[in-house]
């Protein structure tokens, strides 16, 4: 039996939809029911309620299985919520956590520099010395980061970032999801970790550029400051801690601006990349949705 933890999250629910695409029985575990979503109606996949920091609501989820995908949301308390799982899994017999990690993809960005890649480095090490089997999963930043800056880009037809004058190498979720079932089926990932990039690296203008001809419609980025990316993130109510994170990450990648591009875990596991030009097809409707409610 095989856990994805984190199942009604962006990342999770990814892995869950892959699996039954795949005719694969899993166990999805999310913290509400409620909230669960269609996961539920899935074909093979069994939804069961828990709390990753709470071991005694984790019993019916941890019954039986073999190996878990551990994903939570990137909190202040995430080391704290991760390591009690894993120590859960140790304690009840889990063989094997896959940790779905994350690492940026700026040539020399420092880790210890930006809080919630200092966190997924921290609890890496923890499961490293739990007795466990362990897998790392560190994809760059997602494509689907961008589907949240829907409201400017239909609304003023522009992307308002810092980023002036640094290449990325976003990821599409989906090909995350593939190379994770990829890993849980699979032998022979122990002890091993997967960086893993999008096919190429790109400016915000190369991507303001793609999301125009998705929507068939102009967007142009426009760089703004640190500060005023803050401020409208503030005001837009985002917890301050979040936005802390995100200017750490800001002024790290000012400081490292190139990406490389690495795409030799997908070739292992016989993914496709995805570029974000096809990604942009694919979640034209997305944009095109947010553009009819804001012109209404």
């Amino acid at each position: 039996m095989i856990l994805v933890t984190g199942a009604s999250g962006l990342s999770g629910s990814a892995v869950v939809r892959e699996f039954s695409r795949r005719n694969v029985p899993l166990r999805a575990l999310v913290r509400d029911l409620k909230r669960a979503g269609d996961l539920a109606r899935l074909p093979g996949v069994e939804v069961v309620e828990g709390d990753m920091g709470e071991p005694h609501t984790l019993i019916r989820a941890l019954d039986g299985v073999d190996r878990a995908l551990m994903i939570s949301t990137s909190l202040p308390d995430m080391v704290q919520t991760q390591s009690r799982f894993i120590e859960t899994c140790r304690v009840v017999g889990v063989t094997h956590v896959v940790k779905l990690s994350g690492k940026e993809s700026g040539d020399g960005f420092n880790p210890a520099m930006f809080r919630f890649t200092r966190m997924h480095e921290q609890i890496e090490r923890y499961l490293e010395t739990s007795g466990l089997a362990w897998t790392h999963l560190r994809p760059s930043q997602f494509m689907q980061t961008y589907l949240r800056e829907a409201g400017s880009i239909t609304g003023q037809a522009a992307l308002f970032l810092p980023f002036e004058g640094i290449r990325l190498a976003p990821i599409d979720v989906e090909d995350i999801a593939k190379i994770a079932v990829g890993v849980l089926l699979g032998d022979g990932h122990a002890g091993r970790s997967y960086d893993m990039t999008g096919p190429e690296a790109l400016t915000m203008a190369e991507i303001a550029e793609h999301i125009s001809q998705a929507i068939d419609a102009p967007v142009r980025f426009v760089p703004v400051t640190p500060q005023e990316r803050r401020r409208r993130l503030l005001e837009a109510g985002l917890p301050s801690y979040l936005v802390d994170a995100m200017d750490e990450q800001t002024a790290e990648r000012l400081r490292r601006p190139d990406s490389p591009v690495y795409i030799s875990t997908h070739e292992r596991f016989g993914v496709r990349p995805t570029p974000f030009a096809e990604f942009a097809v694919r979640n034209a409707k997305a944009f095109l949705s947010e553009r009819v409610a804001a012109m209404s």
